[in-house]
């Protein structure tokens, strides 16, 4: 049995491959959720003008890796103290979200908050908001890192 998790951290490149090489994880997607605009494409998102963030939508299997440790996986991969940024990405679109699909993933995500803010300086801002419909980003967006042989284009960030 495998279950379904979204979240957005900034560009969804490097989230995509942190999450990809994560063991129990099956697959993963980049798009666009949160949004109000009906297949968003990656110039209208970028423009700011859809709501949607930048997402990784993934499949996992929860008896190799739980829902907790994905969060936990989530919050290492971004400074979720950035409002509508990260790094040199600014907007909205960038923002941190955790898209839950049931109840105990609201829960777990609510508490993963709470313990990820105990290691930063300044509030946690990570939204915690029901998972609308995801788009899947233009195919060469998926997987696109790997493609051309990279295995980053995160860039650090200021001590939260």
């Amino acid at each position: 049995m495998t279950e379904e998790a979204t979240f957005a951290a900034g560009c969804f490149w490097q989230v995509e491959i942190e999450f990809a090489n994560t063991p129990g994880v099956l697959s993963t997607e980049v798009g666009y959720t949160g949004g109000h605009a009906e297949s968003p494409s990656y110039e209208q998102v970028c423009g700011g003008t859809t709501g949607h963030a930048e997402a990784v939508h993934l499949t996992f299997d929860p008896d190799q890796v739980s829902y907790d440790e994905l969060l936990d996986v989530f919050f290492r991969l971004h400074d979720p103290t950035q409002l509508d940024r990260q790094g040199p990405d600014i907007g909205h679109q960038y923002r941190s979200a955790i898209f839950f699909g049931t109840p105990e993933q609201e829960r777990a995500a609510i508490a993963a908050i709470e313990r990820a803010a105990t290691g930063h300086k300044r509030p946690v801002v990570t939204q915690v908001v029901p998972a609308e419909r995801f788009w899947p980003a233009e195919d060469y967006h998926q997987r696109y890192l790997e493609k051309r042989g990279m295995a980053t284009c995160h860039v650090p960030s200021a001590a939260a």
